[in-house]
Parts: structure tokens; C-alpha cells; sequence
């Protein structure tokens, strides 16, 4: 039986924003000639928060995973990430890479794409790959509780139901997210996972400089972050994923770097 789970409690950023909130209202009661005071203080407070929510390996906002654990380090381990699939025309061949290199990667995939092709989220995990949820839409959102729910639980139905194995990480779209969310991923028992180097492949037009961010200063610990999904390319050229991703898994593999997925060294 497994031990039940421990009550969501708030970040310690928001712990003291909820005080500070009952402290200025208190103040504003006590004092109200001073409400300008107040007010700043109030304004100061959420614009901290609003700043949290757009860092995205902040973790001001609840638990963040931006790097594998020390052990997996001293391991000589990397996480590749790849977000926004599957994508009939990219996800196949990025597939047929990984298997190439004898290589697993952590895939976090968008619900509605998910249930579209089916088959490629059920090759990810045949070739032994981590599905992850990455939201059911996708949408640029900073939600209410019922919103982030929706999107969120509405995803684990999806990729479970595929793959037979719920996800147990969550990703927030270019990792945006608001003080709902925390709460949200608890109770769905899911940990917030972001990333310690990428590049804009999505935007980017030279697999050069994609691949020199993932590998310039690259640490063993590291998470990086590639996507399948929304690729972008060169005009003429094939999906910068494509370009990058052998070079990638060769110097990896030169500099003694062994790919997992983060469900190989995380609880």
C-alpha cells in the first residue's frame, strides 16, 4: 500500500505573501490615511509573484525540477528533454535517432497531439522513453485552480489511456506558470519539471547555435530541452532537432555523458 501522500503546503514565497496580504490589510484598517504605503507594498508584492511565474526554473512558486539529483551527476547523467509532440512528420525520425544511439529520452507530450497519433506516443514507450504531460492544449495560459485542472488532469486521462502509465512530470508551457499551479500538480501527484540549458530551437534557424548552447559548459546533471513538436527549421533544410540531435548524442557519448530519463533518477 502506498504511504499517503502529505498535505500540499505553500512555497515559502507564498507563505509569506499570504502573511504580508493580512498584514497590509490589517494596516490599511489600522491606518487607512497611509493606504499609498499600502497599496505599493501590495503592488511590489504581486509584481514579485507575476516575475516568479515568468523565470521559469524559478522556484519561488513551488518545487522545480531544473537539474538531475547530485548522485545522478556524479554518475556522469543527463536528462534530454523533447517537448510539443508527437509530430507525425519529425517524432518518427527523432525516434529512429534515439534507437540508433541506444539512447532514451523524456518525451513530454501535448494531450491533443497524443490523441491524434497514438501509435508514435506507443513507439516512444516500446523504445523504452519517458511520457510526460505537457497539457492537454497547450495553451499560453496563466489559469485559476479550475483552469490549470482542467488542462492538466485532462492530459494524464489522455497519455494514461494511451500508454497504460501515468506521467509523473509536468512541464508548463515555455515554462510559465502562476501560484494556482503548485497545488494543482499535488494533487495530481505530478512534479513540475523545467530545464538547465536549451536554445529557442522552435524559433531558431542555426543548428550551430542550438547545439552550442546544449553543449557549451554541459555538466553532467544537466536537463536539456529539444522539441519534436513545432520544430523549427531552415528554410530547406530539415527540422533543427534532426540536425542537432546525432551530433548531440556523439559528443555526449565523447565527453563520457550518459542520457536517462528523469524517471530513471527521480522518486
Amino acid at each position: 500500500m502506498n504511504p499517503p501522500r502529505r498535505a500540499w503546503r505553500p512555497a515559502p514565497f507564498l507563505l509569506f505573501s499570504l502573511v504580508l496580504h493580512a498584514l497590509l490589510l490589517a494596516a490599511a484598517l489600522a491606518w487607512p490615511q497611509h493606504w499609498q504605503v499600502w497599496l505599493s507594498l501590495f503592488l511590489l508584492d504581486h509584481g514579485l509573484i507575476a516575475l516568479a511565474g515568468l523565470w521559469p526554473r524559478s522556484s519561488l512558486l513551488g518545487p522545480n525540477i531544473t537539474r538531475l539529483p547530485a548522485d545522478a551527476a556524479a554518475r556522469g547523467e543527463v536528462a534530454i528533454t523533447i517537448d510539443d509532440g508527437p509530430d507525425p512528420d519529425v517524432t518518427p525520425h527523432v525516434l529512429d535517432i534515439l534507437a540508433a544511439h541506444s539512447v532514451r529520452a523524456t518525451f513530454f507530450c501535448i494531450g491533443e497531439r497524443a490523441a491524434e497519433h497514438p501509435e508514435l506516443v506507443r513507439l516512444m514507450r516500446a523504445g523504452g522513453h519517458a511520457v510526460e504531460n505537457h497539457g492537454q492544449r497547450h495553451p499560453l495560459a496563466f489559469s485559476g485552480p479550475a483552469g490549470w485542472r482542467r488542462e492538466i488532469a485532462t492530459a494524464q486521462d489522455t497519455l494514461t489511456a494511451i500508454t497504460g502509465v501515468p506521467p509523473r512530470f509536468y512541464r508548463a508551457l515555455a515554462g510559465l506558470r502562476n501560484p494556482f499551479l503548485d497545488p494543482v500538480l499535488h494533487a495530481q501527484g505530478l512534479h513540475l519539471a523545467s530545464w538547465t540549458r536549451r536554445e529557442f530551437d522552435t524559433r531558431a534557424r542555426s543548428a550551430d547555435a542550438v547545439f552550442a548552447a546544449l553543449t557549451d559548459e554541459l555538466l553532467a546533471g544537466d536537463i536539456l530541452l529539444l522539441h519534436d513538436g513545432n520544430a523549427g527549421a531552415r528554410e530547406g533544410r530539415e527540422p533543427l532537432i534532426l540536425e542537432v540531435l546525432p551530433r548531440l548524442l556523439q559528443t555526449l557519448k565523447s565527453r563520457g555523458l550518459r542520457p536517462v530519463t528523469l524517471r530513471d533518477v527521480l522518486p
